[in-house]
This record gives C-alpha cells, structure tokens and sequence, in this order.
C-alpha cells in the first residue's frame, strides 16, 4: 500500500544519510504491525464470515 511505500522510503533515506538518523526501535514497531495485519484481519474475516454463515444459512 502507499502507507508502506512511504514509511519505507522514509526509513531508507534516513539510513543514507546516516543509520543513527533512523529510530529503530519504531521502525521495528511499524514492521511488526506490518506482519501482524494481514493474519489478524484474515482471522476477523473468518469469523465474520462464520457469524453470517450461521445466522443466514
């Protein structure tokens, strides 16, 4: 997504000009996110669709 794209090229130019110039500690917060996203909406997902598969079917 372009929230990705950004971020990323943020974090890419700060390391250019110099790796201290990056929070890390952040940036790694936001790449955890990154990979807890995609699962955690794929489990809301099933479960909605569960949900309105009982209540309709």
């Amino acid at each position: 997504s372009t929230t990705h794209v950004i971020t990323s090229a943020i974090m890419g130019v700060g390391a250019t000009k110099r790796v201290n110039a990056v929070r890390w500690g952040v940036a790694k917060n936001i790449i955890m996110g990154w990979f807890i996203t995609m699962p955690a909406a794929a489990v809301v997902a099933a479960v909605s669709f569960w949900i309105v598969n009982l209540a309709f079917l």
